[in-house]
C-alpha cells in the first residue's frame, strides 16, 4: 500500500507493508511427520517423527537397548582381530596398536560418510548392520585363512595377514563409524530432545555394551566358544538385533522394497555365519594340515596359548608347536636342550629352578646330573604340562621327568614366581622361556626379571638364558646380554645351531662342561670354544638394557 507524506512543502510517497496474520494450522496428512513429508525410497527425511508400533518410552528403550547389543559385538569384533594376530604374528602392541588405530581413524571416516545417510536412516542403520555383521563374525576365520594357506608364500604377499588385518580394521572402523550418526538420527525422531541430552544416552548405552563385550571376549567367549566360532556366534547376534531394530519397530518408514531387501540381506549374512559356525571344526583341521603338514595329531587350546603336537608314531619324529611357532622338533630338540642345561650344571648344582619349560624336555638333562637333590619347574601353562606328562611321545621324550619325585612343577607366571622366592634359593636357574621378541615375555627379558634371578641364586650360582634366534635376531639377543650385564652378571655368550644362549653369574662364568657329569651326544668343550666364537662374531657393542618401563625388543 503507498501512502502520501507532506512535509515542508514537500511531498513523498513511501510503499507500506502492511502485516499479515498467520495461516490457521494445517491437519497432518498420512505420510507426514510434523517437519515434513517423509523421504522417499527409504525411511523418513532428517528430522521427521518416526511412526512406532509402541510407545516412545518404549521405542526409545528398544532403541538403547540395540545400542548396547551392537556396541558389545563391535568391541568383540576389535578383540578379535586382536588377539588372533597377536597369536598368528606375535608382538600384541604392535598388533592392538595397529588395530585399534586404524579402526578410530575408520570410525571418524564412517561417521562423516553416514551423514549422507540420515535421511534414510532406518534403512541405513539395516543395511550397515547386516554388513557389520558378515564383516566382522567372518573376520576371525578370514584372517587364519590367509595365514595358514599363504604365510608361507613369501615376495609380494609376505606380509599378506598383516594386509588383511589392516584391511578388516578398516571396514570394520567404517562401518562401527556410521552408526553413531545413523542412531542419532533415529532417536531423536521417536523423540526430539536437546542435543546433549540424546548424545548422553546414546553414549552410555554404547560405552556399557562395550564393557560388557570387553569381559565377555576373555570369560566366556573364548574359552567356551574359540576364536573362529565366538567371531560367528557375535556375527549372528548383531545381525538379529540390528535386522529385529529396523524391521520391527521402524517398518514404517520402510518402502516395500527396503524392507524386501533387508529381509534377504539379514536372511543370507545369518545363512553365511551358520554354514560356517557347522563347518568351523572342518575349516580348523584343514588349516592346521596347511600349517603343520598331514600329521597333525593333538591339537588344543589351553587357557594361555594353542598346543599342537605332530608326529610321534609310526617312526615320524614328534614336534611340539606352541602358537604356531616350532618349540621342539624330536631331531635337533637333544642338541639344543644339551647345550642349555649342561654348561650351567658346572659346579653346585643340587637345587634347581627351571623357568618355562613346561614340556619336560630342560628338566630331563637336568636330572641325568646325579648331584640334583630337588628340581623346580615353572610353568605358566597348565595345560603344557599335563600333555607333557599324558601324551605317550612326549612323555617318552621328556622320559617322565615331570614326574620323577625330585621334580616340583609350579604352575605359575616365572616373575611372580621370582619375586616369592627366598633368596639364595637355587644354585642354578634355567631360563627355558619363548623368545623375547613376542611381546608377552618381554618382562621376562628385562632387567628387573634378571635382578629377581641374581637375588635367588646362591653364592658362586649361575644363570643361563635362552635369547631367541641368533641369526635373525641379533640385535635381539645382545640386547639381552646387555640386559644381563645391567643386572650385575658376568656373561659367556654362546650358540648351538641358531639358538643363541647365555651364560651369566656374579663372576665371570666357565663356559665348560662338568668332567664328572654324564657322557652326552652332541655337546663337548671344543665344541662350547666354538660356539662362544661364532657368537661372538655377531656382536653389537653398546646397547642399551630392556626393563618394564622401557622395552627394547623389537618384534
Amino acid at each position: 500500500m503507498w501512502v502520501t507524506l507532506r512535509t515542508e512543502g514537500v511531498t513523498y510517497r513511501r510503499r507500506v507493508i502492511e502485516p499479515q496474520a498467520p495461516a490457521p494450522p494445517r491437519p497432518a496428512q498420512p505420510g507426514r511427520g510434523p517437519a515434513g513429508p517423509v523421504g522417499s525410497g527409504g525411511c523418513g527425511g532428517a528430522g521427521g517423527a518416526a511412526r512406532l508400533p509402541v510407545r516412545q518410552a518404549t521405542g526409545r528403550f528398544l532403541v538403547l537397548a540395540g545400542v548396547f547389543v551392537c556396541a558389545a559385538c563391535a568391541l568383540v569384533y576389535e578383540l578379535e582381530l586382536v588377539a588372533l594376530a597377536s597369536y598368528l604374528m606375535g608382538d600384541s602392541v604392535t598388533q592392538a596398536s595397529v588395530v585399534l588405530s586404524v579402526m578410530v581413524f575408520a570410525m571418524g571416516v564412517g561417521s562423516l560418510a553416514a551423514k549422507r545417510l540420515r535421511r534414510h536412516a532406518a534403512a541405513g542403520f539395516g543395511a550397515v548392520e547386516a554388513v557389520l555383521a558378515l564383516v566382522g563374525g567372518c573376520s576371525a576365520m578370514a584372517l587364519y585363512a590367509v595365514f595358514a594357506w599363504t604365510g608361507d608364500w613369501g615376495g609380494l604377499w609376505s606380509d599378506g595377514p598383516r594386509v588383511l588385518l589392516v584391511a578388516f580394521s578398516l571396514a570394520t572402523g567404517l562401518l562401527i563409524g556410521a552408526e553413531v550418526p545413523l542412531l542419532m538420527e533415529l532417536i531423536q525422531r521417536i523423540r526430539r530432545q536437546d542435543p546433549g541430552g540424546a548424545v548422553a544416552d546414546l553414549f552410555a548405552a554404547d560405552y556399557v555394551g562395550a564393557l560388557v563385550g570387553g569381559l565377555a571376549f576373555p570369560f566366556l567367549l573364548l574359552p567356551f566358544l574359540g576364536q573362529l566360532t565366538g567371531a560367528l556366534i557375535t556375527g549372528a547376534v548383531n545381525a538379529v538385533v540390528g535386522g529385529a531394530l529396523v524391521l520391527g519397530l521402524f517398518r514404517q518408514d520402510l518402502t516395500g522394497r527396503a524392507r524386501r531387501l533387508l529381509i534377504t540381506a539379514n536372511v543370507c549374512v545369518l545363512a553365511v555365519l551358520a554354514s560356517a559356525t557347522a563347518l568351523v571344526d572342518d575349516f580348523e583341521r584343514a588349516a592346521r594340515h596347511a600349517l603343520y603338514g598331514s600329521d597333525v595329531r593333538v591339537a588344543l587350546r589351553t587357557e594361555i596359548q594353542e598346543v599342537v603336537l605332530t608326529g610321534g608314531r609310526d617312526d615320524r619324529p614328534l614336534a611340539l608347536y606352541l602358537d604356531g611357532r616350532l618349540r621342539a622338533a624330536q631331531r635337533d630338540e637333544l642338541r639344543h636342550h644339551e647345550a642349555l642345561v649342561h654348561p650351567a650344571m658346572t659346579g653346585p648344582h643340587a637345587r634347581v629352578l627351571v623357568l618355562g619349560g613346561g614340556d619336560g624336555l630342560a628338566a630331563r638333562e637336568v636330572l641325568r646330573h646325579p648331584g640334583v637333590d630337588r628340581a623346580e619347574v615353572v610353568e605358566a601353562d597348565a595345560g603344557l604340562v599335563r600333555l607333557a606328562r599324558s601324551d605317550p611321545a612326549l612323555s617318552a621324550l621328556n622320559r617322565h621327568s615331570l614326574d620323577d619325585p625330585r621334580v616340583t612343577v609350579t604352575i605359575a607366571d616365572p616373575f611372580d614366581r621370582l619375586r616369592g622366592a627366598p633368596p639364595a634359593a637355587y644354585d642354578v636357574v634355567i631360563s627355558d622361556l619363548p623368545d623375547p621378541g613376542v611381546t608377552e615375555t618381554t618382562k621376562l627379558y628385562s632387567e628387573e626379571f634378571y635382578g629377581l634371578a641374581r637375588r635367588v641364586l646362591a653364592p658362586g650360582g649361575r644363570l643361563v638364558v635362552h635369547a631367541g634366534p641368533l641369526s635373525a635376531h641379533p640385535r635381539t639377543y645382545w640386547t639381552v646380554e646387555s640386559t644381563l650385564r645391567a643386572a650385575g652378571f658376568r656373561t659367556a655368550p654362546y650358540r648351538t645351531g641358531d639358538s643363541g644362549l647365555i651364560l651369566a653369574s656374579r663372576t665371570t662364568p666357565a663356559l665348560r662342561l662338568d668332567p664328572s657329569g654324564p657322557r652326552l651326544r652332541t655337546l663337548t668343550d671344543s665344541a662350547l670354544v666354538s660356539a662362544a666364537r661364532a657368537a661372538s662374531r655377531t656382536r653389537i657393542p653398546d646397547l642399551p638394557p630392556s626393563s618394564l618401563v622401557h622395552p627394547r625388543y623389537a618384534p
